[in-house]
């Protein structure tokens, strides 16, 4: 696990303070604001500035959201706390093609995953499409926003969750723990979009939560999950959240009857999922090597 650096933090009065808050709550609320203001930023320029061009002033945005909580820039004694949390950047080889298979899984495991939902129960476009705007737009405008939309989550909601709230959480409790904490929250914050909630949303959020989470802790690096994270919400947004590449028809079974496709995509999700948990215990394996 990658250590913390010794630094003189905290060294004012609100710093002291801040320190005596439990950790849990601290880890909580610090990986939720940085998550915000990374989201809250691009609304608000998605929002007043005309499509696509609020894209450059996002992206110029994630790279310094990008230095400053890789631990650059000052304040000097927040440093070595801001890099702990932001993990490795780089990793071996071989971390790096474990890492990635994982990653590929996950996204296979979250559109099977809906898939499988839906033949199951009636998918309904009216509720879960909440991303309709994008089919009003033309392949020009829509494409970029839908990439940086899926970037700022993938970039944002990595660094604040499986970083500063995870990684402080699994240095203290270890990472069962500190995953299902983080995942827990991460689900809970997500209720609000219609697809996340009920007993089915908020264990899907909460189940792809935990694997991106054993993710960051088995290859000691949020990117893999970035990448993951971009990949599966630049699909969501362009078939499942609206209809810019078209838009899911099947029927659920207690309809047409359990047919060869219902029983390929079960077969699909057991199997992902148990090479997931496999490329998982190599990572780990690999990371107890080190």
């Amino acid at each position: 696990m990658q250590q913390e650096k010794k630094s003189n933090y905290p060294s004012n009065n609100f710093g002291r303070a801040w320190m005596k808050v439990p950790l849990v709550v601290r880890s909580i609320l610090s990986g939720f604001a940085i998550t915000t203001i990374g989201v809250g930023i691009w609304v608000l320029l998605v929002t007043y500035i005309p499509s696509p061009w609020s894209v450059v002033p996002m992206g110029a945005f994630l790279i310094l959201y990008w230095i400053y909580f890789s631990g650059k820039w000052n304040p000097s004694n927040t440093q070595s706390f801001r890099h702990f949390c932001m993990r490795q950047i780089k990793l071996k080889r071989s971390a790096w093609i474990w890492g990635l298979i994982a990653a590929t899984l996950i996204i296979v495991i979250l559109n099977a995953g809906w898939i499988l939902t839906f033949r199951l129960v009636e998918f309904q476009p009216d509720i879960f499409k909440t991303a309709r705007f994008l089919n009003d737009l033309p392949a020009w405008k829509a494409w970029p926003v839908i990439v940086m939309a899926s970037a700022v989550a993938g970039i944002c909601e990595e660094i604040g969750y499986r970083g500063y709230m995870q990684a402080p959480l699994e240095r203290k409790f270890g990472p069962f723990a500190g995953i299902s904490i983080t995942s827990v929250v991460f689900a809970a914050a997500h209720l609000h979009q219609a697809w996340a909630g009920g007993i089915s949303g908020m264990a899907g959020t909460f189940g792809i939560s935990v694997m991106i989470g054993y993710l960051a802790y088995s290859t000691g690096s949020l990117l893999p999950g970035i990448i993951a994270h971009t990949a599966f919400d630049i699909i969501n947004f362009s078939y499942w959240w609206s209809d810019v590449i078209g838009t899911f028809e099947r029927r659920p079974i207690r309809m047409t009857g359990v047919d060869i496709h219902f029983i390929i995509t079960m077969v699909v999700v057991l199997l992902t999922s148990v090479l997931f948990i496999v490329f998982i215990s190599k990572l780990l394996k690999l990371k107890v090597s080190e």
